[in-house]
């Protein structure tokens, strides 16, 4: 039988976040957290902060991580060519992957550096510690709120906003950190605030580095139902059954969809109506792109992964 590969680029632009909106957004997050990377890295070295210096080091992957994301954007809007017959619309999923191990790599030096300084703590001034920190809280809690709005629609966007999210709670640890040290003179808890910083660092980004990789090796994106889709197609009229369900990610926002569609013998002439029907059905379910093979009844499929994916 020969396939059928459909596109319907309704729901893309529908749902897919507009590139012109969130290209001014990631520019204003790389200034204004790359000024304020600079500021806090050249204090937190002349004040011997390591909880600055943490927090800088953060900050400065986020900013490589806004950098490559709207990379990614850009690419991902290239036209297909003869070798890219998909364009780049990957890259997105790779750059989220990179980021996400990047991050994490990131932190074990924060988190060696600061164990090793706890029993050697280092005088601080608690006030210089905090006001920077305060600075960083209103930087960072402006760039999550650029990102706010598209957040649930690509993994991208979802992860710069959780990290500049972070980043103003991280920010709003080491304002009371510094206070705190400013009338305690507890030096050590400029180790634990980093710390803390790390293990904060770890839950968000945890989470974006597995639904990352999930997308890398063509797993089911997470948010799909693979039963739910199965269920979906099977209330066609004309479809008798679906082998070969497979469901994968294009990019951070494109689904695809292959399937072979059990129909019979009198129905194949009007396979048409039955793919624009299936076709329609997937819309709503985020599936933009998909690829049927019709399949007689009285046909025995002679492939081996012919079970759907187990609910």
């Amino acid at each position: 039988m020969g396939h059928d590969h459909s596109h319907s680029h309704h729901h893309h632009h529908d749902h897919a976040p507009k590139l012109d909106h969130l290209n001014k957004a990631f520019i204003i997050g790389i200034i204004l957290n790359s000024a304020f990377v600079v500021i806090e890295a050249v204090v937190g070295f002349a004040q011997g902060s390591l909880s600055l210096l943490t927090d800088a080091g953060h900050n400065l992957s986020d900013v490589a991580s806004l950098a490559l994301a709207l990379l990614a954007f850009k690419l991902s809007k290239v036209r297909a060519n003869r070798k890219y017959t998909y364009g780049y619309k990957r890259s997105t999923i790779l750059v989220s992957l990179v980021n996400a191990a990047i991050l994490l790599a990131a932190i074990g030096i924060i988190a060696y550096e600061a164990v090793m300084r706890f029993n050697h703590p280092h005088p601080l001034q608690g006030t210089t510690i905090a006001w920077v920190a305060f600075v960083g809280i209103g930087i960072n809690a402006f760039t999550a709120w650029l990102f706010m709005k598209d957040k649930e629609k690509d993994l991208n966007i979802k992860g710069a906003y959780m990290h500049m999210a972070v980043d103003a709670l991280v920010s709003l640890g080491v304002v009371i950190s510094g206070v705190i040290i400013y009338f305690t003179h507890w030096f050590w808890l400029d180790s634990v605030v980093s710390l803390i910083i790390v293990l904060v660092i770890i839950t968000g980004t945890w989470s974006l580095l597995m639904d990352s990789l999930r997308l890398e090796i063509d797993g089911v994106p997470k948010e799909m139902d693979v039963e739910k889709v199965h269920q979906e197609l099977l209330k066609a009229p004309g479809v008798k059954d679906i082998h070969h369900l497979h469901i994968w990610a294009l990019s951070t926002t494109d689904n695809a969809l292959t399937a072979h569609i059990v129909i019979a013998q009198d129905t194949l002439l009007t396979f048409d109506k039955i793919k624009a029907d299936l076709r329609h059905r997937l819309e709503h379910l985020n599936i933009s792109h998909c690829t049927f093979e019709p399949e007689l009844v009285t046909e025995q499929c002679t492939q081996h992964d012919c079970l759907i994916a187990e609910s």
